[in-house]
């Protein structure tokens, strides 16, 4: 076994440790778990801090549980929040850890016969028959309503605005997974829960729960919430999270997110969101310093994660369409993306639609007439005449050139490349 502790201090990836962690884990194989909403069929960049403990937990000899919230999903975490979420029906829920476990078989080892292999359990199915009665029978008497309130997280809910308040069943969540935590400490031999920094309270009711009930002894270890250097929050875009499901965002945009991080922040997030070692990473920021003009402490994290998420192969296929965004590419190239792909590199990009009927067409029609990409024939004329002008790559040799369906990108788009930089996108409906 490795120091699971110390390699988690070195990365920042401790927030809180509860006393007798360390010495836990030095002393025997452990299982630890942490939580994971299933309110979508597939994670986000938020949720892989927690994924990469579970990772380097695995690494360090120990055995990884994920948690799924299929009954907690249905309840809502007050934690952070400022008001209740959708419930989801069970159908949902169990499409929702289906597609969560695939995702997580990226990172954990759930499949060998090692005595550390990883597993995937759900909360639901030890909640769902657990009558009220026997739940606050059992469980309920054993934690008191001051304990409860004395948490962070309720305190925050309860003297805000009344209209908003907290309900009763927000109010018991911290019981049901100090419950899971019970559970998972007598069926599954699990001491340790990890989180984020804003389940320390759930986390430790946990705890309190198992040393009230069985007299036994558990512990709790969270890391901080990730957040940018400038202050933004870590994982939202304009256009919402960054999926891990290529469904939702695609590798190229994935590597993108990587690549235009803040020097700051990929010094920060190698040590978290990578299994590089802490040489490997102190040589790579000594070497970026010397030259941050090159941003390769961004390309290396870049690669590192996109390929952790998404494999080498989609890794590649992101550098090639990073590659035709800024000129350095083929159109041979352009051709072999897929249209998500090409969507995303040129997300932004004007775009007109022509009928198919239309083609083949001469390009100066197609451009001042078709298009509003040149408000004139004479003005495209000219800079075709130039060498201004490229079609899906290839630059325009002739006024009288003709596009035609075999020019067509993914079977529907034209791309147009207006001098150096500017671009556009015709569609053929």
């Amino acid at each position: 076994m490795s120091n699971f502790v110390k390699e988690l201090t070195w990365r920042g990836m401790i927030h809180n440790i509860m006393p007798g962690t360390e010495e836990q884990l030095q002393k025997e194989h452990t299982a630890a778990y942490v939580g994971i909403d299933p309110t979508a069929d597939s994670l986000h960049i938020g949720h892989l801090v927690s994924i990469m403990m579970l990772k380097h937990f695995q690494a360090c000899g120990h055995k990884p549980v994920a948690l799924v919230g299929g009954a907690t999903g249905m309840i809502g975490d007050p934690s952070m929040k400022s008001s209740e979420r959708n419930l989801l029906d069970e159908e949902t829920l169990r499409h929702n850890q289906n597609s969560i476990k695939a995702q997580l078989s990226r990172f954990l080892d759930f499949d060998s016969d090692a005595p550390n292999a990883a597993i995937l359990v759900n909360n639901y199915d030890w909640m769902k028959d657990y009558s009220f009665l026997n739940f606050i029978r059992d469980i309920g008497k054993h934690i008191t309503v001051n304990y409860m309130m004395s948490k962070e997280s309720v305190k925050k809910r309860i003297t805000g605005d009344e209209r908003e308040g907290m309900s009763f069943t927000e109010f018991t969540y911290q019981l049901v997974q100090g419950y899971d935590y019970l559970f998972l400490y007598q069926n599954h031999n699990c001491k340790l829960q990890m989180g984020g920094s804003d389940q320390w309270g759930n986390i430790t009711t946990g705890t309190e729960l198992i040393r009230r009930k069985t007299g036994g002894e558990a512990f709790a270890l969270t890391c901080p919430l990730i957040t940018k250097a400038d202050g933004g929050k870590f994982g939202k875009t304009e256009k919402g999270n960054i999926w891990l499901d290529a469904r939702y965002t695609t590798p190229y945009t994935f590597y993108q997110f990587w690549l235009n991080v803040s020097d700051d922040d990929a010094k920060k997030y190698l040590k978290i969101f990578t299994m590089l070692g802490k040489e490997v990473i102190d040589a790579a920021i000594a070497r970026h310093e010397e030259a941050p003009h090159l941003r390769d402490l961004q390309k290396l994290l870049a690669r590192e994660v996109t390929v952790m998420v998404h494999g080498e192969v989609e890794y590649l296929n992101a550098v090639e369409a990073s590659q035709i965004l800024f000129g350095q590419s083929t159109s041979d190239k352009l051709k072999t993306i897929d249209e998500q792909t090409f969507l995303s590199v040129f997300d932004g990009v004007p775009q007109s639609e022509i009928s198919k009927a239309d083609l083949p067409v001469n390009i100066i029609e197609l451009l001042a007439v078709k298009s509003d990409i040149f408000p004139s024939k004479g003005e495209c004329r000219k800079m075709i005449q130039a060498g201004g002008v490229s079609i899906n790559k290839d630059k325009c040799e002739s006024v009288d050139s003709m596009v035609s369906d075999k020019d067509l990108l993914n079977g529907k788009y034209i791309l147009v490349q207006k001098g150096k930089k500017n671009y556009f996108i015709i569609k053929t409906i």
